[in-house]
């Protein structure tokens, strides 16, 4: 079974994600928004993919505010989860905006919330999986 992580501060889009990754896919799926639970989580391995709110309201790390946009700077530079795709998500979009976050991230793709079209994001996801294996 594939495992993901959904790292979302809003319980709405949470349970979209966790529903469609579950039922479409057959996922096992972790939600957090807490930045110690999701680096414990890809310490223990066996994470096929990350899907990272960019906002995170009132998430910290280290003592800090911190977004999904740092977080997945922090997934990418360790090689243990260098390789583990990241999805980000974000209802912030405006065009130019894709480019500049995977930039800054390096995220592996992107995607607007809400999610609205499923079968656009479940194909998606398994692409990303699909070219991580």
């Amino acid at each position: 079974m594939k495992h993901a992580i959904v790292v979302e501060d809003d319980p709405h889009n949470a349970t979209l994600f966790r529903k469609l990754l579950e039922k479409r896919l057959g996922f096992s799926v972790l939600l957090t928004r807490d930045p110690r639970e999701l680096f414990a989580a890809m310490a223990g391995g066996g994470v096929d993919l990350v899907i990272m709110d960019v906002s995170l309201k009132g998430s910290e790390w280290d003592g800090h505010p911190v977004n999904g946009v740092e977080l997945c700077r922090l997934l990418k530079s360790d090689p243990s989860s260098a390789h583990v795709p990241v999805l980000l998500a974000t209802a912030h979009a405006m065009r130019g905006d894709a480019e500049r976050l995977l930039a800054e991230s390096g995220a592996d793709q992107y995607v607007s919330k809400p999610i609205v079209e499923h079968d656009v994001f479940v194909a998606c996801v398994r692409e990303l999986v699909r070219e991580a294996a």
